[in-house]
């Protein structure tokens, strides 16, 4: 329960009280949805976070939705909640693209794992949302024809993020409490932070990636993007299981969420590496900063640890990640590179440089810096670091038509996510405030393998800190 005065977004809480008092029914939401995306298409600048979406589809399961609710047999608390998946999933009946004009000629047939968990529950997909090109960049940049550059809704002026960019300018812009990415190197926790949404990266393997392109797949975790730590809980929970189409994660742990609603964090050990945590824009810093001392106040201790060989771990990262999808994409690369962006172009031949004894060294450093997580969680029962080191980079006129290439605001965006990516542990941002601009500002907790439920309790407790929530300037009101 927020209690906070002034804007809140509605999540998936607000949706249910609606449900069940009869004020509004799962098919005048989706109609109120449809509405509004018609409207985002036609704004100046158009907001893009959706990029293919169907009427009748988001109709016919708000319809089955509204008649589970009047014959009081819902099928789980994501029933009639609307939800966006990144367009790297397969969902029938959209066109399964990853951000290409190349990919998914004909409609898909076939659901990847999480988007039928998803139906299975009752939500209704209300499309698929933009991405960066195959997942290549962190700024959500997509020029192609299909896809148009999706808008930060706290300045249009801006990036939301990538590469699941148009995910979290769903969610942050209000038109699904919920959406679903995939995050290699940073690409929920990227686009959740720069647009002021929690975001959830899982522990590698948690939840199945059946059904979604095969980028890289050491470093790549299905994650939700929601308004709320809560919400992130309720749709970890719904998907974080195995699944027998997709081996890495058979073995796993069962999924709780214990002590996650504990009344203070009394008896926590927080892990922060300074060094590491204050390179950052001032900013960014302040918040972060003031946010670790919040935790405190509930009882968590704040322990300084050392992160070691993190420059080795961000080199061997980008081999790992880079040298994957390179292998993934050799066929499309030598047969359809006049239509890929000159941003994935440039990636993709970048990575055809690493070698054989490159990827191997990397796989050792990881092996290295898994083992330095391992002392170091024998310590501390998380890791604190800010999200990101600076705030949403503004878009140029010839981002629109050419796309955007900064290798260095690439490289300096994934600075605190690669570990998670590199290593497999699971990740959470939450926003905790908003720079002199304006544009959000969040804080990450990492913990070790499997244990998101410290995250998700770390994370309640975080969501305090923020006094109030800005609203976006582009926000849509389903519920209004």
């Amino acid at each position: 329960d927020s209690a906070g005065s002034g804007f809140s977004f509605k999540g998936i809480k607000d949706y249910l009280e609606c449900y069940r008092s009869g004020k509004l029914t799962p098919s005048q939401v989706a109609k109120n949805i449809i509405a509004m995306l018609e409207d985002c298409d036609k704004s100046t600048p158009p907001l893009r976070a959706i990029v293919q979406w169907d009427q009748e589809q988001i109709m016919l399961m708000a319809e089955a939705s509204t008649t589970r609710y009047r014959n009081k047999c819902t099928l789980s608390c994501l029933d009639g909640i609307p939800v966006c998946l990144k367009e790297e999933f397969k969902v029938v009946p959209y066109h399964h693209r990853a951000g290409t004009v190349y990919l998914g000629t004909q409609p898909e047939t076939e659901d990847a794992t999480v988007a039928k968990k998803l139906r299975e529950a009752g939500a209704i997909i209300i499309g698929v949302s933009n991405m960066h090109e195959l997942g290549t960049g962190t700024t959500g940049c997509n020029p192609n024809r299909y896809h148009k550059i999706p808008r930060n809704p706290y300045n249009p002026n801006h990036f939301p993020g990538g590469s699941s960019g148009g995910s979290a300018a769903a969610v942050a812009a209000g038109l699904c409490p919920v959406a679903i990415g995939t995050d290699g190197g940073g690409s929920v926790r990227i686009p959740a932070s720069f647009c002021g949404v929690v975001g959830l990266k899982g522990t590698f393997g948690r939840i199945s990636c059946h059904g979604c392109l095969p980028l890289s797949y050491s470093t790549v975790s299905v994650g939700p993007i929601c308004t709320s730590v809560a919400d992130a809980a309720i749709v970890y929970s719904i998907l974080a299981e195995p699944d027998l189409l997709y081996p890495y994660g058979l073995k796993q742990p069962k999924a709780t969420l214990s002590d996650m609603c504990a009344p203070d964090l009394k008896g926590l050990k927080l892990g922060v590496d300074w060094t590491f945590f204050k390179a950052c824009d001032a900013e960014v810093l302040s918040a972060c900063e003031k946010a670790v001392k919040h935790l405190q106040t509930l009882g968590a201790s704040v322990v300084e640890v050392s992160l070691p060989e993190m420059e080795e771990a961000r080199v061997a990262h980008v081999i790992c990640i880079l040298s994957e999808m390179r292998d993934f994409l050799q066929p499309d690369f030598n047969k359809h590179f006049h239509e890929m962006n000159l941003e994935t172009r440039a990636s993709l031949a970048l990575a055809s440089q690493f070698t054989a004894l490159d990827y191997i060294k990397a796989n050792r450093q990881r092996t290295r810096t898994m083992r330095f997580l391992q002392e170091i969680f024998s310590t501390v029962n998380c890791i604190l670091t800010p999200a990101i080191p600076c705030t949403a980079p503004r878009i140029h006129e010839s981002d629109l038509l050419t796309g955007s290439s900064d290798m260095s605001f690439t490289v300096r965006s994934m600075r605190f996510m690669q570990l998670g990516n590199f290593t497999g542990i699971p990740g959470l941002v939450v926003p905790i405030g908003y720079s002199t601009a304006g544009l959000p500002i969040s804080l990450q907790v990492m913990a070790k393998w499997w244990d998101e439920a410290v995250l998700l309790r770390i994370g309640l407790k975080l969501e305090q800190f923020r006094d109030q929530t800005r609203k976006p300037s582009i926000y849509y009101d389903i519920l209004a």
